[in-house]
């Protein structure tokens, strides 16, 4: 990662990956309008974004899905498992397999086109500092089709290794709670929250929260419905 995610005065480094000429420059646009995000450059398909991730070493990488030569799940898989930058994953489809794919792939955020401008750049800050971020209604489609009851034991099995402690913190995260609000919400320091959540994705051999919230659904912790 470059400076920026460990430098809280350089701006975010972005690159901005679309087929289409008018939505890289939408993007851009807005991105390069706030004072702490700067777009370093754009691509028209994976392979490109691949090269350029490389080449720039952009923090977060907006990246599109249906794209010419190489679609925006391979790039992702590529850019993700070479730990050159994160990525936020933007699309106008909100189907499911897309959602899955992304999030398998290493995508740290799923948001879908009409996002409004204020939104994008913060979610662009939180993938930058390290967090993870799925609109609440790609999250309600993804719990939709790929969550089921957990069978028997899964649940125990699965989430063994976690403290009663960190068990309470994951369902929280799985209710899209951040740090701060777990901690106000337990009467804890953020650092504590901080390294709860940092043992909940050790143990559990997780890449980030993103997966935590498919693991808290898929093993019952928190059932569909009951999130809020």
């Amino acid at each position: 990662m470059t400076a920026a995610a460990g430098d809280a005065g350089a701006p975010v480094r972005v690159l901005v990956v679309d087929d289409q000429a008018l939505v890289r420059g939408g993007f851009s646009m807005i991105l390069s309008a706030e004072p702490d995000l700067t777009v370093v450059g754009e691509a028209v398909d994976g392979v490109e974004a691949t090269r350029l991730a490389a080449e720039l070493q952009p923090d977060v990488v907006l990246m599109d899905v249906r794209m010419p030569r190489m679609d925006g799940i391979e790039a992702t898989r590529r850019i993700s498992a070479a730990g050159r930058a994160r990525v936020l994953v933007l699309t106008t489809f909100d189907l499911d397999e897309y959602v899955w794919e992304a999030i398998v792939a290493g995508a740290s955020g799923f948001l879908l086109k009409d996002v409004r401008p204020r939104d994008l750049g913060h979610a662009v800050r939180t993938i930058a500092a390290g967090d993870s971020l799925v609109a609440p209604a790609v999250t309600r489609r993804l719990l939709d089709e790929f969550v089921r009851r957990p069978t028997p034991g899964r649940r125990a099995a699965r989430l063994a290794p976690l403290t009663e402690r960190e068990l309470e913190v994951l369902g929280l995260i799985a209710r899209g709670w951040s740090n701060a609000e777990i901690a106000a919400h337990l009467v804890l320091s953020g650092t504590t929250v901080k390294t709860h959540v940092t043992r909940i994705l050790a143990k559990l051999d997780l890449r980030d929260r993103v997966q935590a919230v498919v693991v808290a659904y898929e093993s019952g912790l928190v059932v569909p419905g009951t999130a809020g």
